[in-house]
């Protein structure tokens, strides 16, 4: 089987459920490239089953721990995976055919995303086909050095593909709550850290305005209960974000007396 001339590069931490099939679905890449965050279990065992190039980082800031990664490929275009995600046939064709390509005109690709939270795949409030930019030209792509929702900068134009990335987000909704709790909290700090200033009533001006789009401008109103909650949860998450960063600045004034 000739390999497509590309790396895929998979961040992972204690993933031993769900990485072999992640690895599997990208078997047809040249080089597969996974930076391990110091997992306690079988992670680097099933890797290096997979034939992968291991390697081991403790994560710290996102944007500069998947930077880090990329710079470890050897390919002259990388794939960005994460364990619970996988690739589809259909576009790992696609894949394959761009980077048999002497002078592709872009500097990325995005591709469509399926998202599922159990075994609900979440088709409303913006959530698909929501394409992410995962393919690209090695060294010609990086990530804002952020812990979490990092900016992408990148030179040139970025194509599109058709293919669907099937992203197992959580196993649960229980598991998926436990996530959002997480980067509400990662987003707090980053407002106080970028200085910004944030008032109730912007927030809510936000969040009103999250949720409309969402449930009528992004599907929501056509996927019952999941499109609402899911645009739901859209708006929340400005709310939420902002009792945490009250919290944070309060605490950051009685520090500085």
């Amino acid at each position: 089987m000739i390999k497509a001339a590309l790396s895929v590069v998979i961040i992972a931490k204690n993933e031993e459920k769900r990485l072999a099939e992640c690895l599997k679905s990208a078997e047809f890449a040249a080089e597969i490239v996974v930076l391990d965050d110091m997992s306690s279990d079988r992670t680097v065992e099933i890797a290096k089953q997979f034939g992968a190039k291991v390697f081991q980082r403790a994560m710290d800031i996102e944007g500069r721990h998947r930077n880090y990664a990329y710079g470890l490929a050897t390919q002259p275009w990388v794939f960005s995976l994460d364990a619970d995600e996988r690739i589809t046939p259909e576009l790992a064709k696609e894949l394959a055919e761009v980077a048999s390509r002497p002078n592709d005109p872009h500097t990325c690709y995005s591709m469509p995303v399926k998202t599922f939270i159990g075994t609900d795949w979440i088709k409303g409030g913006g959530y698909y086909p929501a394409p992410k930019t995962r393919f690209f030209k090695k060294g010609q792509f990086k990530y804002e050095e952020a812990r979490v929702h990092p900016k992408m900068f990148y030179e040139g134009t970025c194509g599109s593909l058709k293919g669907d990335i099937l992203h197992y987000s959580s196993p649960s909704w229980e598991s998926w709550l436990s996530k959002f709790n997480r980067e509400t909290g990662l987003e707090a700090e980053k407002w106080v850290k970028d200085g910004r200033k944030m008032g109730p009533w912007r927030v809510i001006r936000k969040a009103t305005s999250r949720f409309l789009k969402y449930y009528f401008q992004k599907d929501g109103i056509v996927n019952g209960y999941t499109g609402f909650l899911m645009s739901f949860f859209h708006s929340a998450y400005q709310i939420i974000t902002y009792a945490k960063y009250r919290e944070l600045k309060r605490a950051q004034e009685s520090a500085s007396k």
